[in-house]
């Protein structure tokens, strides 16, 4: 495979990326990986690798890039610690900031000869609803969406998340853990409605026994069933969402 580094311009600054594709047979669908909390890693890139080894071009961007890029340790939150400057920092990312960022990096792509269209948005915790936010606004490009253990996609407020369902033309996947605090049953239940109601194909799914964060191997909370099922569903979803489907 192909491993690079870009530094790609947006509204408000330079955003590093790491992009991942394989070494020939391009160009390749897009997947756009929207991170956690924690902050890019080590551990993320080989999750990029592992969906770059079945066929897709993969950019992480480091979505904290206007506060420097910083990444935060994932052994302080073994026990449900949480770093202050972290939360600080998931608090002040607006969905409004990575669509900004999400404009930027399909312009990059556009241009990048490895990398075709069309593309998913998948994310991971906070990253879900980042996702969700792309697919809402650009309906025309991504086909897939994913949100793995997403917190807070669901709230009281005229700019909850979910609302964006309605928005969004991609075909969603929602892996929820069956004991995480920050995305309950009650969210999963109002997420589901609005995908019945948007009339497109979608798969909400419990993994029992897993907790929030369950998907990342390096953490306390991996759950390697559930997990292996969420790579199995996600590489179902791009095959069907991507690869038959000619470039735009």
């Amino acid at each position: 495979m192909i491993e690079t580094s870009a530094t790609i311009p947006t509204r408000d600054g330079q955003m590093p990326t790491w992009i991942v594709h394989p070494d020939e047979g391009g160009p390749r669908p897009l997947v756009i990986f929207y991170m956690d909390a924690l902050g890019i890693r080590e551990e993320l890139r080989d999750m990029c690798r592992r969906i770059a080894s079945v066929g897709y071009g993969v950019y992480l961007p480091n979505l904290y890039y206007r506060a420097g890029g910083p990444s935060f340790d994932a052994a302080s939150l073994a026990w449900g610690q949480q770093d202050p400057a972290m939360m600080a920092l998931n608090d002040g990312l607006s969905m409004a900031m990575t669509v900004s960022d999400g404009a930027a990096l399909l312009v990059h792509a556009r241009h990048n000869a490895a990398i075709r269209m069309p593309a998913a948005a998948i994310g991971y915790c906070m990253g879900g609803r980042h996702a969700l936010a792309a697919a809402a606004a650009f309906p025309a490009l991504i086909k897939a969406m994913a949100s793995l253990h997403g917190g807070r996609l669901v709230s009281d407020g005229d700019d909850s998340p979910h609302r964006l369902i309605a928005d969004s033309a991609a075909e969603a996947y929602f892996g929820w853990a069956q004991d995480d605090p920050v995305a309950p049953a009650s969210h999963a239940k109002t997420v589901e409605a609005a995908l019945a109601a948007r009339g497109l194909p979608y798969r909400l799914e419990w993994h029992a026994g897993a907790q929030h964060g369950f998907t990342f191997p390096e953490r306390f909370c991996y759950h390697k069933e559930a997990a292996e099922r969420v790579w199995s569903r996600l590489f179902d979803l791009f095959r069907r969402t991507l690869d038959a489907v000619p470039s735009t």
